[in-house]
């Protein structure tokens, strides 16, 4: 594995309205045609010619624009990246210094590249959800009890 540089990609606000027109055509397509295993595109500009893409990265491009065109930051990290603790720690909108801790606690795997870490994204990604497991709990729970104070 070697490391993953990652570029957030945000649209101007300008855009947004492109990227919402296109996360519909692209919806519509993919719940009209849902056995299709590859979608044709068409590309505009000069000598353009049709391009072939498997529904899976259609489907990606989808979830894409959707964040996209709500104004979000999008990076792409393959599954098999590994990433340096600064690039963990944007990824989970953490510091530098919390996610060593949790690296050190045992909460997320890594491996020592010299006296680098290096983080495997799937691990960082499993890492994540079961802390938004824990937090929609967390916040279920507190909406049980405020329930049953009489205050919600």
């Amino acid at each position: 594995m070697s490391k993953t540089d990652i570029h957030p990609v945000r649209l101007p606000p300008e855009e947004t309205e492109t990227a919402n027109r296109a996360l519909s055509r692209v919806r519509s397509y993919l719940e009209r045609h849902r056995d299709v295993p590859r979608i044709g595109v068409t590309v505009e500009g000069e000598g353009a010619e049709p391009l072939t893409l498997p529904r899976e990265a259609v489907e990606l491009l989808a979830t894409t624009l959707a964040h996209l065109a709500a104004g979000r930051s999008v990076s792409i990290v393959p599954q098999n990246a590994e990433l340096t603790t600064q690039q963990a720690a944007d990824l989970l909108n953490v510091s530098r210094p919390f996610l060593i801790g949790l690296l050190q606690a045992g909460e997320i795997e890594y491996r020592k590249v010299g006296k680098h870490r290096r983080i495997p994204a799937s691990s960082l990604m499993d890492y994540k959800r079961q802390d938004d497991e824990r937090r929609r709990q967390a916040a279920d729970e507190l909406t049980q009890l405020g329930q049953e104070m009489g205050l919600i």
